[in-house]
């Protein structure tokens, strides 16, 4: 499934996740994305700017380990 959080601005985090977050995991993931708020839908409006999601980037490796360490 995927979580929605949104930052200030336009900015989204889109979070690819197995099992429901637990309220502590939003939490951390809130204040890793500087505040973002946590966006109760399944799909999010708008036009998709970044990388593709296949693309593997030394940022997003760096990302995903920051986040499995944070637990």
């Amino acid at each position: 499934m995927i979580t929605f959080f949104q930052a200030e601005g336009f900015r989204v985090f889109a979070i690819e996740h197995i099992t429901e977050l637990t309220v502590s995991e939003v939490e951390r993931l809130s204040w890793l994305f500087g505040g973002a708020v946590k966006q109760d839908c399944s799909t999010f409006p708008g036009t998709f700017k970044g990388p593709r999601k296949e693309m593997v980037t030394p940022w997003s490796t760096n990302a995903v380990e920051i986040t499995q360490n944070m637990g």
